[in-house]
């Protein structure tokens, strides 16, 4: 499963990076043709640039997850032996399930309203984008559980282990 896993976080890893590089030319075309005149000002770059800012947000979002590297805050003490990690990662991972569960919850709905709608400028159907939030709140839900394994492995561990 972990394997799996890894090649999933790849694959978001590479979507990502396209993105990002997708990104780039819209942007530029919206720059040159405002500040520079030598090319018309299209009005597909606005929505283009801002429909790849939604996927990288929430590939971003997903590959946090993955990787721990999301924001937290200490609420809890830090914890000093396995047991209390674990313990305090099954508070923070389970938290970030429910968060997850909102997501897959609520962007279903959303996305069931984005097929029945389409881009005004582009006349893409925004299923494609709105789809990005519940596949964010599934992805998370995969990474937590494997975090959530972690903790309890933690949790077995003998109190005099160390966490190293």
């Amino acid at each position: 499963m972990t394997k799996l896993l890894a090649g999933y976080h790849r694959l978001l890893k590479a979507l990502l990076t396209v993105l990002m590089g997708l990104m780039i030319v819209p942007v530029s075309l919206q720059v040159l043709s405002r500040y520079t005149g030598l090319i018309p000002r299209y009005i597909w770059t606005e929505e283009a640039a801002r429909f790849c800012f939604v996927w990288i947000i929430m590939i971003g979002s997903m590959i946090a997850v993955r990787d721990r590297a999301h924001f937290d805050v200490d609420v809890l003490p830090h914890p000093k032996t396995p047991r209390q990690q674990g313990i305090a990662g099954l508070i923070v991972h389970g938290t970030m399930m429910l968060m997850a569960a909102v997501f897959i919850r609520h962007g279903y709905d959303f996305a069931k309203f984005g097929a029945i709608q389409t881009s005004e400028m582009s006349g893409i159907n925004l299923l494609g984008i709105y789809i990005a939030f519940p596949l964010a709140g599934v992805t998370w839900c995969l990474f937590l559980l494997e975090h959530i394994m972690a903790d309890f492995r933690l949790l077995a561990k003998p109190s005099g282990e160390s966490s190293g």
